[in-house]
């Protein structure tokens, strides 16, 4: 999958002690498609320079804040081609909003921003300039994520009725327990907005039921819950959904799930089988067909064909992890910004969460909160 280094990119956020800028870094070094040139690591100019010269930057290319970085790269012949947003929830729309407006392709983390308005009006402005906008869901670059995904598409199991997906996190446990740097401004109202475990991983299962299923959430039944004393937003939720479609689904994401780490798992019921997945054994699926006859297929292997076997990067048995899923995402994401900087690109070219999926995260956020708030109603999602 290597090819020639075509691509430069900027960063912003992601300094030392950042727990995930660092992989970011790496994923987009998996397949040598681009280099970073260039970033605003941190607020501190110290630490800012620190990491030029951790990465090998140059320092004129170390800027002290994003609106300076994103001016100067778009003024520049040799300007970045995309930057990669790697901070707090609530820094997200200005920061993405600014590059776009200079020109310059934009990925960033999950949630996309603190509320759909903003969302929506980071979709409109990409889509106005003609720009690439990546929203790193990151389970769902695994082979054979996409591959579960190639089969409900064909109707091998049948129509949707039931999806299943949880994601729980025992991270968060206990009183007083905090979880460090990252867990911080998750868990305070200013750094994350009007929530916590929903938008840090329920937004991800959620998004493995819409890409999985190929179908959006029409409306939600939601409980947020406090479950440990002091804690200011939600660390456990319970959501039903009705799909487009008319079928149902149940969501669980938690903080407070002693014993397990990212534990998303996802199951999908048709009129002909059941498809399960599983995060932590990303290298299969379970396909279960009419007759209760259970399939494994195993990443590497031909059974796991069609688009999603573009994807593997090691044989049989020696196993992919996170790095690799989000590697994957990268790899899509830079042959379009390559298409597109060529001439050649076309949208069907597109196999990476886009700037809607992002959007969409937060239209089930709101939803979310609006039946929490209401007492737990039935809510439509406005999209």
């Amino acid at each position: 999958m290597a090819q020639e280094l075509q691509l430069t990119y900027g960063m912003v956020g992601g300094g030392r002690g950042s727990m995930i800028g660092d992989p970011h870094r790496r994923a987009v070094m998996l397949d040598g498609q681009a280099k970073i040139v260039a970033g605003a690591f941190s607020n501190d100019g110290e630490k800012t320079a620190d990491m030029a010269d951790i990465l090998g930057i140059d320092i004129s290319r170390c800027y002290a804040n994003y609106k300076y970085m994103a001016k100067a790269e778009a003024e520049r012949p040799d300007g970045i081609d995309f930057v990669v947003v790697v901070t707090p929830n609530n820094t997200h729309y200005e920061i993405c909003k600014t590059f776009l407006e200079a020109g310059i392709n934009v990925v960033c983390d999950k949630p996309l921003a603190l509320n759909y308005a903003d969302c929506a009006d980071l979709a409109r402005i990409a889509k106005e300039k003609g720009l690439l906008f990546m929203v790193t869901y990151t389970y769902m670059g695994y082979g054979t994520a996409k591959y579960a995904r190639e089969i409900i598409a064909k109707g091998e199991i049948g129509d949707v009725r039931m999806v299943m997906v949880e994601y729980p996190q025992g991270w968060l446990a206990f009183e007083g327990q905090t979880g460090g740097k990252q867990g911080a401004w998750r868990t305070n109202p200013e750094g994350s907005g009007g929530f916590n475990c929903l938008g840090d991983i329920g937004t991800h299962a959620a998004n493995a039921v819409t890409t999985f299923t190929g179908l959006k959430i029409k409306r939600l039944l939601a409980k947020m819950e406090i479950k440990v004393p002091g804690r200011q937003l939600d660390d456990n939720d319970s959501v039903l959904m009705e799909l487009e479609n008319g079928a149902s689904a149940m969501l669980w994401s938690s903080q407070i799930a002693v014993g397990y780490d990212n534990d998303l798992r996802i199951r999908v019921f048709g009129t002909k089988g059941t498809i399960e997945w599983f995060q932590r054994e990303p290298e299969q699926i379970r396909v279960i067909d009419a007759n209760s006859t259970v399939h494994e297929h195993h990443r590497g292997h031909p059974a796991l064909a069609g688009d999603s076997a573009r994807y593997n990067r090691l044989p049989a048995g020696h196993p992919e992890g996170w790095l690799a899923a989000m590697g994957n995402l990268y790899h899509s994401y830079c042959e379009c910004v390559i298409a597109k900087k060529n001439g050649t690109f076309t949208e069907d070219m597109i196999d990476y969460p886009d700037v809607n999926k992002g959007a969409e995260g937060l239209a089930f956020v709101e939803a979310c909160i609006k039946s929490n708030k209401a007492g737990n109603v039935w809510v439509d999602l406005d999209y």
